[in-house]
């Protein structure tokens, strides 16, 4: 069995496409493009003079607040070059500590598994999430304001 669909398998609604399916895609988001390689990558969230940047490889990224950093970064560290945001910046904190969550219990799970060869376990985890998230895609650019406001009749 392939160590990917295992860990899924495992962790169920704490797998990170899945709270990134109902959790992120199902409220009101925005698209986020990357120009990062599709591979694991190790970004760094360095505080600047400037506010709050996200660091990967060679290049920053800036970012509003420390929660939207930390989300990035979840999606930047398996590769996710498009992913969606939420709207509501209230929401981003909490969300970021799910992923980061679900991140680290896939690594714990991995190191515990019985597979042969841990980097190629690793690299399959990896390519199996960042897969599934562009599956599920990043959405709309902008999100849609198509609710009816309360306005007086003329």
């Amino acid at each position: 069995m392939d160590v990917a669909a295992e860990i899924n398998s495992q962790l169920a609604d704490e797998w990170l496409p899945t709270i990134y399916e109902k959790k992120v895609r199902s409220q009101r988001t925005r698209a986020f493009k990357l120009e990062i390689p599709k591979r694991e990558n190790d970004p760094r969230i360095l505080y600047t003079l400037l506010g709050i940047e996200l660091k990967i490889g060679r290049r920053r990224i800036s970012c509003p607040d420390l929660a939207t950093a930390r989300y990035i970064r979840v999606f930047a560290r398996i590769g996710c070059s498009e992913f969606a945001i939420p709207y509501d910046i209230t929401q981003i904190s909490g969300l970021a500590d799910e992923l980061e969550t679900a991140w680290q219990r896939a690594l714990l799970l991995l190191a515990g598994s019985q597979f042969a060869d841990p980097t190629t376990g690793r690299r399959r985890l990896v390519k199996s999430m960042r897969d599934q998230i562009a599956a599920i895609g990043p959405g709309e650019p902008m999100p849609l304001f198509d609710r009816e406001t309360r306005q007086r009749n003329p």
